[in-house]
């Protein structure tokens, strides 16, 4: 019997029992923190995992089955140009308007297939960080000095923060390199254009499902017009995946007629999108899984991203619910941490208020778009500008669910130097910009 091991059990058990024993239940904070784990938890499951998180993992399979090493080494490998690489992982997010959950299966693709750690990282946090909705939307409710600020701040920091996580972890890098050194890329399967179309359709649909509401008095305008018709646009290229699944994954044409009359008809059937997205979803699923082995293992490989992060998103759903409560919407549930702390801690410009800023924010979750209104409320409670930059800088890009995931990818030790550099930087650009917004 090994007796550390049986000691680290028992000690987990006395504190379980521990936490039990002594939980707070009268406690009003108590409650409301509970509250406010649940709602965020059902709020997440509901808005995000089928419309964000579903398509995100096809989209990681397309990388890891179709997209050939060949390629990811050209443009992101160890030996790539470093311009090249650092110039498509720095403004990745433009085109995927993605949040830091939904970018995960992604760089975990990425990674897997060769990629060097800084474009890799320089892509983890561009995805969420440049989301060109959420940069229109800031410059539009929080004014376009503050939109500006965020650009440019955000391709900086992709760019420095890949740099120097690849300087860090140089000797790694160079056993990659030297690895990659023999590998012989195997012709590709198909023409360019074939993968390009049937990534990008897929992309287009997670952006144009995603598509946020425009804000109060704003009925008019391309913004709201596209939000209008999101659905018309989705359901249209989604007609382009059935197009693609036909002449690029070679299945047959009957088997993706009778899927799209499933959607369709439900669609009819049952209001709302929900229904037949997730019928979209599994109707693509069964299609591939019965196809031949290329488009079977897009499936399976699909599965597996979701398998390693679901599980873990859930736990730091939980954890970030409990600890900082659940705002979305009308809902202003709070956590076991009062909000008055954090707003007290937030205003004036120091370098405490900027650091605190970057580390609250870096820890909390927030969806694509839902940081713009609750920065509105902190800034209008008296927040500097100089922290509400920082909390832009750090907040989209990390979360406690997506370091959960990050570490079970790279490693404990490359994730606390990658969210220490992303709270530093925004630290330090939060100084920056509040001394000139002040000045």
């Amino acid at each position: 019997m090994d007796w550390r091991i049986e000691i680290k059990k028992l000690w987990w058990i006395g504190f379980i029992f521990i936490l039990a024993y002594y939980m707070p239940l009268e406690m009003a904070r108590f409650q409301e923190a509970v509250a406010a784990t649940l709602d965020l938890v059902r709020w997440y499951a509901r808005e995000h995992v089928i419309l964000c998180l579903l398509p995100a993992f096809f989209i990681a399979g397309v990388i890891a089955v179709f997209i050939s090493q060949g390629s990811v080494l050209k443009y992101f490998g160890a030996r790539a140009n470093k311009f090249l690489a650092y110039s498509v992982a720095s403004v990745s997010g433009t085109v995927l308007a993605v949040c830091s959950c939904t970018i995960l299966p992604l760089f975990s693709s990425i990674h897997k297939r060769g990629a060097g750690l800084g474009p890799a990282v320089a892509f983890l946090y561009s995805g969420p960080a440049i989301n060109i909705l959420a940069i229109i939307l800031t410059a539009r409710i929080l004014g376009w000095e503050i939109g500006v600020a965020r650009v440019i701040g955000a391709v900086v920091f992709a760019i420095v923060i890949g740099l120097l996580m690849g300087l860090f972890f140089r000797k790694e890098e160079k056993l990659k390199e030297e690895a990659q050194m023999n590998i012989v890329a195997p012709p590709e399967k198909r023409p360019l254009w074939q993968t390009s179309l049937h990534f990008f359709t897929l992309v287009l649909i997670l952006v144009f499902a995603n598509w946020g509401a425009p804000g109060a008095g704003t009925e008019s305008g391309w913004w709201y017009f596209i939000w209008a018709n999101k659905w018309y646009i989705t359901g249209f290229f989604g007609l382009v995946l059935a197009y693609s699944l036909i002449r690029v994954l070679k299945i047959a044409w009957w088997k993706v007629a009778l899927s799209v009359f499933a959607v369709l008809l439900s669609s009819l059937m049952f209001p709302g999108a929900m229904i037949p997205f997730i019928i979209a979803i599994a109707a693509l699923a069964a299609i591939t899984l019965s196809s031949h082995e290329e488009n079977r293992e897009w499936t399976i490989a699909s599965w597996d991203f979701a398998k390693q992060i679901v599980p873990l998103l859930a736990i730091g759903v939980v954890i970030a619910g409990f600890l900082l409560g659940s705002t979305h919407g009308d809902t202003q549930l709070a956590g076991i941490i009062p909000d008055h702390w954090i707003g007290s801690l937030v205003g004036g410009n120091s370098l405490q208020s900027n650091l605190f800023a970057s580390f609250v924010g870096a820890f909390m979750y927030f969806a694509t778009l839902t940081e713009v209104p609750i920065l509105q409320g902190l800034i209008n409670s008296g927040m500097g500008h100089g922290p509400a930059l920082a909390l832009l800088l750090a907040g989209p890009s990390l979360s406690l669910p997506n370091m959960l995931v990050i570490h079970s990818v790279i490693g404990a030790k490359k994730t606390a130097v990658f969210v220490g550099l992303v709270i530093v930087m925004a630290t330090i650009s939060g100084l920056i910009y509040g001394s000139i917004a002040t000045g």
